[in-house]
């Protein structure tokens, strides 16, 4: 869907290719707007780990989602959920371990989804996550599949948590991300996965300028193309 405010760029991948960073730096740089859509679902774990609900209670799950109401601001970094500011809390180690047993759950993705795409229904957006590109908006105008190698993606997740002061080892962060990356390719409902008009980036060897450039030069490309006017604000 192509709006005056710009196209939409989706961005797809696993934990730790590089996704937040580069979506973040390339909506700065496009001046679109930046979500991070994996930080909802984290949300919705902290939540339901606060309440007690298991992933098997669905329908409390559903209750508990329909009352969160999501709200980015600083550009995308800062999530508030209820007006409480969960940035931080979202990114603990015991969130990180159960976030993909309660992203698996369809009725969890369905309203999931549906906020997702309310946010960015406006265009001039950059979407990352893990079924941006499938299930989200699956007709945007730009589809990006970002991957690294999981040595690698563990090392940086690693160097992320313990610059935020997590008490970490290496060995933890890879079997996390091991177990990550088998859950959200084989679940049932919008499984990671590449389509077929998405550009894949292997991250690997690329530092995050290159990654960002690299994006960054193919949306402009198409913005080009369909004679958009780039100037709009977050």
């Amino acid at each position: 869907m192509i709006t005056r405010k710009g196209i939409i760029i989706a961005i797809d991948g696993p934990a730790g290719a590089g996704k937040s960073t580069t979506a973040k730096l390339l909506a700065e740089k496009l001046n679109y707007k930046y979500i991070d859509t994996g930080a909802m679902y984290r949300a919705v774990t902290l939540y339901a780990l606060r309440n007690s609900i298991k992933p098997e209670e669905k329908d409390k799950l559903v209750e508990l989602v329909k009352n969160m109401d999501f709200r980015f601001e600083n550009n995308g970094s800062v999530l508030f959920v209820n007006k409480e500011n969960v940035s931080e809390e979202i990114r603990k180690p015991e969130v990180s371990s159960k976030v993909s047993e309660f992203s698996k759950i369809a009725e969890v993705r369905e309203i999931l989804v549906q906020k997702q795409r309310e946010i960015g229904a406006e265009g001039g957006i950059v979407m990352e996550g893990r079924d941006i590109t499938t299930a989200v908006f699956p007709n945007a105008e730009l589809k990006i599949f970002l991957t690294a190698d999981l040595d690698i993606r563990a090392y940086r997740r690693l160097i992320e948590l313990k610059n935020k002061g997590m008490n970490i080892n290496l060995d933890d962060v890879r079997d996390n991300l091991e177990t990550r990356d088998l859950i959200d390719s084989n679940r049932e409902v919008n499984p990671l996965m590449v389509t077929e008009d998405s550009i894949v980036i292997d991250t690997t060897k690329l530092t995050i300028d290159e990654q960002v450039d690299a994006i960054y030069n193919k949306a402009q490309e198409i913005i080009k193309s369909l004679n958009l006017n780039q100037s709009h604000r977050n």
